[in-house]
């Protein structure tokens, strides 16, 4: 991502468009497993962090689907199998440098540490750091770079799919284009003099979101300032799941090999439909790929309730793609 951005203004064409949205595609699918992770270990899905975590997940959902409809609307052909997440690892592309993104149940640290990490824009406003490489600021260089070439676009192979509140729907002009950008950046870190996402729909942006999670308190200002001195959220109870290790679980009891075999194969199945979904503009694939995702809650919560021997954590799904 940071060789995308690095690639002056005015070569960027048609295939740069393509190139930056497949790094588009990798950064928000890479969001999706962190999140259902922390979101499975949740016992109580009815408290006040579950709901902001699952509609989160349904966002990144929305997202991906969203950069999918303008590749192809660019004639590209979505790579999500190949390029699969490994985790612990990098975010793709360069994104947030030093972000270490892992898998466990829901922590403090892992809202801090990967939630909030990820989401975080360039200047958050209840913090003073700087990240001139945020997801945002690639989505700016990208929308920049759409108004500049202002490229003809295919509906053909786009999806049209209810996900979550949203709706996704055909790109079709360079209006559709920057509001949907917007919609993405608006969702992830909020707008430039609110925390909230600027939709109307009452939703904080996920990095705020996260960080209500982590801070125990909603976000309110008060003279002025953004600080978390609103209304508890307090911190749910969780299956405690530990962090995925390298390369995956070594040697785990019979059990917990079969439901991870279960999950891995499930998900590689997701991941299949995903591109056949919009490789070949097929609806019924997509259709698919969300069911067979949802059934990969089953055996990921039955992981977290064995203990991994000689420790007082659990296991998880590992999300690692058969073949």
């Amino acid at each position: 991502m940071a060789r995308l951005v690095a690639v002056p203004e005015k070569h960027r064409g048609v295939d740069w468009l393509r190139s930056a949205l497949q790094a588009a595609v990798e950064i928000e699918f890479s969001t999706i497993p962190p999140y259902l992770c922390g979101w499975w270990s949740i016992r109580n899905r009815k408290c006040d962090a579950a709901r902001l975590i699952r509609r989160i997940v349904s966002d990144e959902m929305y997202h991906l689907g969203i950069v999918c409809n303008l590749l192809v609307g660019l004639g590209g052909r979505p790579r999500i199998k190949g390029s699969a997440p490994v985790y612990p690892g990098p975010l793709p592309g360069g994104v947030h440098p030093g972000v270490d993104v892992y898998l466990s149940g829901l922590t403090k640290a892992l809202v801090r540490d990967v939630m909030m990490a990820i989401e975080a824009p360039a200047a958050p406003l209840t913090d003073s750091a700087r990240d001139p490489l945020s997801i945002g600021h690639f989505y700016d260089e990208l929308l920049k770079a759409f108004q500049a070439v202002a490229p003809e676009l295919s509906v053909d192979r786009q999806m049209h799919e209810r996900i979550g509140e949203d709706t996704l729907r055909p790109v079709r002009t360079l209006e559709d284009v920057e509001r949907s950008i917007e919609i993405i950046k608006d969702q992830g870190e909020g707008t430039s003099v609110s925390p909230a996402d600027d939709l109307g729909d009452g939703h904080m942006a996920h990095y705020y979101a996260f960080a209500e999670v982590y801070h125990g308190r909603q976000l309110r200002e008060t003279d002025g300032k953004w600080q978390f001195t609103g209304a508890p959220v307090p911190f749910p109870d969780t299956r405690p799941m530990s962090v995925v290790p390298a390369g995956g679980w070594a040697r785990p009891p019979a059990g917990a090999r079969r439901l991870l075999d279960d999950f891995d194969s499930t998900y590689t199945t997701v991941l299949e439909a995903l591109e056949t979904a919009w490789g070949e503009g097929d609806h019924h694939s997509l259709t698919t790929a969300v069911r067979r995702m949802r059934r990969l809650e089953t055996p990921a919560v039955e992981l977290m309730e064995i203990p991994v021997t000689g420790a007082e954590k659990t296991y998880g799904p590992q999300f690692r793609p058969r073949g």
